[in-house]
């Protein structure tokens, strides 16, 4: 969980771009306007491992790509939460299954 926020769940709203600083620890995406393609999610943890949920609510699918630290292609259907665990010994972002 985000510093600060140790026994409740945070939540936030943002637009998609292709690299992301999520501020909690719950991230709705409701916009994909500029790009339907998440390359960097900027790590929140201050240098501790950490768990971030994204959540589409965008109306288009969103893709990852492993072109900076997130270290597996998937897709994220539209109303679909991917939990994302951040690695400090890798510096990447492992995507859960998604199904």
């Amino acid at each position: 969980m985000i510093p600060g926020y140790t026994t409740k769940v945070s939540e936030g709203v943002i637009s998609l771009t292709s690299s992301i600083q999520p501020v909690s620890d719950t991230v709705h995406v409701t916009n994909t306007t500029s790009t339907t393609v998440l390359a960097t999610i900027q790590p929140p943890y201050s240098g501790s491992p950490g768990i971030l949920f994204l959540i589409n609510r965008s109306g288009n699918a969103i893709t990852t790509t492993t072109s900076s630290n997130i270290a597996k292609d998937v897709s994220i259907p539209v109303n679909q939460v991917c939990v994302f665990i951040y690695s400090v010994l890798t510096g990447k972002f492992y995507p859960g299954a998604i199904s």
